[in-house]
């Protein structure tokens, strides 16, 4: 939302989209959880994103299902992406019709860090896992006028469960 990288040949992800990669990500046995702008809207934010952000698993035969799973978007954009590539760089972005982001590491969290606490929500009847709300609060330690909205709500919501 905050980064003017994103590309001008994609459009803005819908949840329909979320739903239709995940469930091609399931069907691929791929190891991921949702991150990003769609996760705090899967919390209950009001709120909009430009992309959407998984953190994965980077060993190599995962990102081959990752990218595999992500063959059926229009622009094959996912083709380009290397076994490696999560391993090596911070961010791979992958534009097609819309624009995904593959993390290894986001803000020092990791998916083997992320994933014991994780939950699973349905949406439109796919299984979607979503990094909890103390882990997406950690992954958003950055100085994005979009994060600290987002921590500032996540937060919120944990003190009112704990009250």
């Amino acid at each position: 939302m905050d980064d003017p990288s994103h590309g001008g040949d994609v459009r803005a992800p819908q949840i329909e989209d979320v739903v239709s990669i995940c469930s091609s990500l399931n069907q691929a046995g791929a190891r991921y959880l949702l991150i990003g702008g769609f996760a705090v809207i899967a919390h209950g934010a009001g709120r909009t994103t430009k992309d959407i952000a998984f953190l994965v698993d980077p060993d190599p035969a995962n990102v081959g299902r990752i990218t595999e799973a992500l063959s059926f978007l229009p622009d094959g954009a996912a083709r380009e992406v290397k076994a490696t590539d999560v391993a090596e760089y911070s961010v791979v972005r992958i534009a097609d019709e819309v624009m995904i982001d593959l993390l290894a590491v986001a803000c020092g969290v990791t998916y083997a860090s992320a994933y014991p606490d994780s939950q699973v929500f349905e949406i439109d009847g796919i299984d979607i896992p979503i990094a909890s709300k103390e882990t997406l609060i950690a992954t958003k330690n950055t100085v994005r006028p979009s994060d600290h909205m987002d921590r500032d709500f996540l937060q919120a919501l944990i003190d009112e469960e704990r009250s």
